[in-house]
């Protein structure tokens, strides 16, 4: 006879098949209460095109600068997470789009109105209008998942219609994968292909664990190897969705950390490499005020182990402004425990946000002053300063010429720029040769071009 379940509740979640009869057991009536709720995502964007012959004084005396829009469609998934019509997908499902159509497992087809997106999660709050209530996926506790337990992916795979694959959790805690600034994703085996992003990842409870995001994979096509969002930061974003903030704000801590190598962990004392190393703190800022100091490893957040700076900043970017969270941490040779209540990052003086007018290779570039919250909230280091590309909007000028958000604008044609009304300035100017400086991830970059 099968050894008893621990936990009378996780009987059915956590437990080996032993008979032919139990392996028989079909996943349908969990395919049937979660499906409706997952929808197909089309995304469409109006793509400028730059002629060719735009420098040419004759061509423009007769045919302009621009030629016709062509249209760009993309296509991906969605969850409905509220019965008022709230759905989550990915950000790069909709990255650039003009208009976003949903469209419901029973036929029905909504226009939908984007209500938070961020590249750094790659999470984006669609809401559409209608009869409700619509049909959904509670949130699960993406903690509470253990490497083996079962999940259904659900998605519509290559525009073929919604699919749902089976497979297993096949990690947790995934770092360092490249997909988004906020690294930290479960793994899994079930079958995830292109058009699966914004999908459902569900546990045998018919809960929503994790938005499916990406693959590993050289030929295109699944290989066994998916990765999808934990719930738990999906809860914190849909939150601030809702809250009406323009942007995802998370908690602010001030101090920055670094992983931590096998030679740094010899000389630290540690058995192994585990934990994120304090690099840099903020004056007056919440780690500092709690006694954190530089060279601190810090082991574990409200007793969760962190096994890297990635880990440790998930932890801290999916709790609430104002909570008090437990650090457990490591310092010349002894472990410490410090309480540190999160705050809301200082705003910063000039800290307002400007949309670059006009016919400049910065048109369509929004910018504002670095402060720590804008630092914060684009992921950058506390320690910015500058104008900085907050956002750019797609098929714009500075979009064609390559202005990435992030990007520190430091110098144009001989101009210092200080503030995001200098930029502006510079950018009013009446010539066809400009000269620039950023700074783009630690790097200077100078370029000049004609437009």
């Amino acid at each position: 006879a099968p050894p008893p379940a621990q936990k009378q509740d996780d009987k059915a979640v956590r437990r080996v098949p032993f008979s032919k009869g139990e392996m028989e057991l079909s996943f349908a009536p969990l395919v049937k209460e979660t499906a409706p709720a997952v929808v197909n995502v089309y995304a469409s964007s109006r793509v400028h095109v730059r002629s060719p012959f735009m420098d040419d004084p004759f061509f423009e005396r007769f045919f302009g600068q621009r030629m016709p829009p062509r249209v760009q469609s993309s296509l991906g998934s969605g969850v409905i997470v509220d019965p008022s019509g709230i759905i989550v997908t990915n950000y790069h499902v909709i990255r650039g789009a003009d208009e976003v159509k949903v469209a419901l497992s029973d036929g029905r087809e909504f226009e939908s109105k984007i209500l938070l997106k961020d590249a750094r999660v790659d999470l984006a709050v669609l809401k559409i209008q209608g009869k409700e209530p619509f049909p959904v996926i509670p949130l699960g506790d993406s903690d509470a998942l253990e490497v083996g337990d079962l999940v259904l992916a659900i998605g519509n795979p290559f525009g073929v219609g919604q699919t749902t694959t089976s497979g297993i959790v096949s990690a947790l805690a995934r770092t360092h994968i490249g997909v988004s600034d906020f690294g930290f994703y479960i793994q899994t085996d079930a079958a995830i292909n292109p058009g699966n992003s914004g999908g459902a990842l569900i546990n045998m409870k018919g809960q929503l664990v994790g938005i499916n995001s990406a693959i590993y994979s050289q030929s295109g096509g699944s290989v066994g190897i998916g990765f999808a969002i934990p719930s738990n930061m999906v809860r914190a974003f849909v939150a601030s969705a809702k809250s009406g903030s323009g942007f995802f704000e998370t908690p602010y801590i001030g101090a920055e950390f670094q992983d931590i190598d096998a030679q740094e962990a010899n000389a630290l004392g540690l058995d192994r490499p585990k934990g994120a190393l304090v690099a840099s703190l903020a004056k007056d800022a919440p780690a500092a005020k709690a006694g954190l100091k530089v060279g601190d490893v810090v082991l574990s957040v409200d007793g969760t182990p962190v096994s890297d700076s990635d880990a440790l900043n998930y932890r801290i970017s999916t709790q609430a402004i104002g909570t008090t969270v437990t650090l457990e941490i490591y310092r010349q040779g002894a472990k410490q425990t410090l309480h540190v209540t999160l705050e809301r990052a200082p705003a910063g003086e000039s800290a307002t946000e400007t949309t670059i007018s006009g016919d400049s290779p910065f048109a369509g570039a929004k910018v504002a002053a670095l402060s720590p919250r804008l630092a914060e909230r684009l992921g950058m280091s506390m320690n910015s300063t500058g104008v900085v590309v907050v956002d750019v909007t797609p098929n714009s000028p500075a979009d064609s010429v390559g202005f990435q958000p992030k990007d520190i604008v430091k110098e144009v044609n001989g101009t210092a720029i200080g503030s995001a009304e200098d930029l502006q300035k510079a950018a009013a100017s009446k010539t066809r040769w400009w000269r620039f400086t950023l700074q783009r991830g630690g790097q200077t970059i100078k370029q000049v071009i004609r437009y």
